[in-house]
């Protein structure tokens, strides 16, 4: 995904937020709202939930600028970002461990990119099926697996921003990912031919 604004832009925009600009984080929720989106229904597998939890992540960065205590990181903006909504997806996992009675609906992808109009009926079943597929083995990954794979293969993060995300090394996220990869090979098999 490419960066909507450059780091110190963004910093600039928190920057105003503590100054009491709210329209400098209406602009920042703007630029980020889909990237986070999509990282949240990605991590949860439910689209139902997706919507509450970014606005709650978002309500939680808000917050976090406010405090005092609230000062730049060395990394990018999105990176912190990612990692509020990454905490904000996991603490939604926990509280659907806790109450197994709600639904864990595993991630139905829409096939949009399905082909260009000549594509049949036929190519957007199996497109969906084989979408679902994928996602279903996604959702099986472990959480910190999930979140490595999500943040690399459709944010298109580099290891260093995973491991500033995930609170880890770079080596940790070279580990999971190897492992998320090896699990979805195995799983999907009979995709690759």
């Amino acid at each position: 995904m490419p960066r909507v604004t450059d780091g110190s832009a963004d910093w600039n925009l928190v920057e105003r937020v503590k100054a009491g600009d709210d329209s400098a984080f209406d602009i920042l929720m703007t630029h980020y709202r889909r990237p986070v989106l999509d990282f949240i229904y990605r991590m949860l597998g439910s689209a139902a939930d997706t919507e509450d939890i970014a606005q709650g992540a978002f309500v939680r960065a808000y917050r976090a600028i406010q405090k005092p205590a609230f000062h730049r990181t060395g990394a990018a903006f999105s990176t912190w970002l990612f990692q509020v909504a990454r905490n904000a997806a996991l603490d939604d996992l926990r509280r659907r461990k806790r109450h197994p009675a709600e639904s864990l609906d595993v991630i139905q992808e829409h096939g949009d990119l399905i082909g260009g109009p000549e594509a049949t009926a036929r190519d957007a079943v199996s497109a969906n099926e084989t979408g679902a597929q994928i996602a279903a083995a996604v959702a099986l990954l472990p959480e910190e697996q999930r979140a490595a794979l999500i943040l690399a293969e459709y944010e298109d993060l580099g290891y260093a921003e995973i491991a500033a995300i995930q609170e880890c090394s770079e080596k940790a996220v070279e580990a999971r990912l190897y492992r998320a990869r090896h699990f979805l090979r195995a799983r999907l098999a009979h995709l690759l031919g």
